[in-house]
C-alpha cells in the first residue's frame, strides 16, 4: 500500500489494486498545493472548509461524509461518531472518525478529532496496522493527547497530521512537539510525500511525511 500526503489532513492511500482513497480534501483556501490526484473514494470527517472539498477530487470517487458502514471496491469502511471538541460538539461540531478494512489490513484516520475516544470507539480501534491523527492542538487534540491515543490503541504504524508546517499559519504546534514522545529511532522520516509502507524498516513506529511540493 502507497500512502501520499498532500497536506493538513489529506492523505490519497492506494491499496495493492490500485484502489485509491483521498481523506479531508482541502480547497484552495490552505496554501498547500491543489489536490490533483484522482480517487474511487472520498472521505469527509466533518463540514469545515479545510476538510470537505470533496470536489477539488477528480475521477467521479464515492463520497462518503456520515457515520456507519459501508464496502466500497471490497473495502469496508465504518465512519465512527465523534466530536471536534471536548464540549459534547457544542464549540465545533461533530467529527467522523474513518476505519478502513482491506486486504487484511485495518487503517484508521481520526479527522479533526477533539477529544480522547470513549471505550466503545477504542474498541473498534483495536489492533490498527496504520493510525493516522492529528497532534496541533487548538482545533483538534493536542500533542499530549495524541500520545495518550496511541498509548491505548497501540497500532503498528503512527502517522501524525494536521500540524504547523513553514507554509501553514494556523495556530496549532509543530510536528516536534509530538514526536519528541518517541526516541529518534522509532521514526521513520521520508523525504517525499509518498511512501511504499513495504518499504519501511521494521521497528519503526512513526511515519513522518512532507507535504506535496
Amino acid at each position: 500500500m502507497k500512502i501520499k500526503w498532500w497536506g493538513h489532513a489529506s492523505f490519497l492511500l492506494t491499496d495493492d489494486r490500485g484502489v485509491r482513497i483521498i481523506t479531508d480534501p482541502y480547497g484552495d483556501e490552505l496554501p498547500y498545493k491543489r489536490i490533483s490526484d484522482e480517487a474511487d473514494i472520498v472521505t469527509i470527517s466533518h463540514e469545515h472548509y479545510d476538510h470537505n472539498k470533496a470536489e477539488v477530487v477528480g475521477g467521479n470517487p464515492e463520497i462518503i461524509r456520515s457515520t456507519g458502514t459501508f464496502t466500497v471496491e471490497d473495502i469496508r469502511i465504518t465512519g465512527i461518531p465523534t466530536k471536534h471538541d471536548k464540549n459534547e460538539g457544542r464549540d465545533r461540531g461533530d467529527n467522523i472518525i474513518f476505519l478502513f478494512e482491506f486486504a487484511g489490513k485495518r487503517i484508521a484516520h481520526l479527522g479533526d478529532l477533539g477529544h480522547i475516544p470513549d471505550a466503545e470507539a477504542l474498541e473498534q480501534l483495536a489492533d490498527l496496522d496504520i493510525l493516522m491523527l492529528p497532534v496541533g492542538g487548538t482545533y483538534t487534540i493536542n500533542s499530549e493527547e495524541a500520545y495518550e491515543i496511541c498509548q491505548k490503541i497501540k497500532p503498528a504504524l503512527i502517522v501524525p497530521m494536521h500540524y504547523k508546517t513553514d507554509i501553514l499559519e494556523f495556530d496549532i504546534t509543530r510536528l516536534d512537539n509530538f514526536t519528541r514522545f518517541f526516541a529518534e529511532d522509532q521514526i521513520y522520516r521520508v523525504d517525499s510525500a509518498e511512501v511504499d509502507t513495504d518499504s519501511i524498516p521494521t521497528g519503526k513506529e512513526v511515519l513522518v511525511l512532507d507535504y506535496v511540493r
